[in-house]
């Protein structure tokens, strides 16, 4: 599932190829078989790390999703507010649910963790700078969104531009320990999950 980033930047060249043009739909998902689609695209679209085509007949179904980290009604404060309201749950997997903020995928959720210094599992309630996570968060992916490698470390060379995901069993780049790698989230959703066991310390 790619990240928000990348998607901003496939609505943006579909938008190109596809406004004003009338479709007419085929639906190869069996639930979805007898539904019929027919309409003028009026635009291709990002909402978090979902890739929208809007026709003239309407679309409602991202009303669940919270403020868009690259959308023009992006919110800090309501995005903080959403991460604090389950105070027990894991700081990665809060940074995961696109309820609360979309646009994060396992890539940013690793890396905005290492660098605020947190374990991935600690508790968004014991965590006293979510808005500057937040406010990293927006940064990250308004800086990458043109880009198609992605960089955290503000080093676009191979193999630097990250902290610590995708590197498990490397030296970390501040403290020289070993990168450990797990899955973490709900059973079932679980996800993987990059750290430096020294610079992130478990809560």
């Amino acid at each position: 599932m790619p990240e928000g980033d990348t998607v901003w930047r496939v609505a943006k060249t579909l938008h190109k190829a596809l406004a004003g043009a009338r479709v007419t739909t085929d639906f190869r998902v069996p639930q979805l078989a007898t539904t019929e689609l027919i309409g003028t695209v009026t635009e291709s679209a990002s909402r978090g790390k979902h890739l929208l085509t809007r026709f003239d007949t309407g679309d409602t179904v991202v009303g669940h999703l919270g403020p868009d980290l690259l959308g023009p009604d992006w919110d800090p404060a309501e995005a903080v507010r959403r991460l604090a309201s389950d105070p027990s749950r894991a700081l990665a997997d809060a940074l995961l649910d696109q309820r609360n903020l979309a646009g994060i995928g396992n890539l940013y959720k690793s890396e905005l963790c290492f660098l605020a210094g947190h374990h991935p599992r600690t508790p968004v309630g014991a965590v006293d700078d979510l808005d500057r996570i937040v406010d990293r968060a927006h940064r990250m992916l308004f800086l990458n969104r043109d880009r198609v490698e992605q960089a955290t470390t503000g080093d676009l060379r191979r193999g630097r531009q990250h902290w610590v995901y995708r590197r498990d069993r490397q030296p970390c780049r501040r403290c020289g320990t070993r990168i450990l790698v797990d899955q973490q989230g709900p059973e079932g959703q679980e996800r993987t999950t990059y750290w430096c066991p020294t610079c992130q310390r478990s809560q």
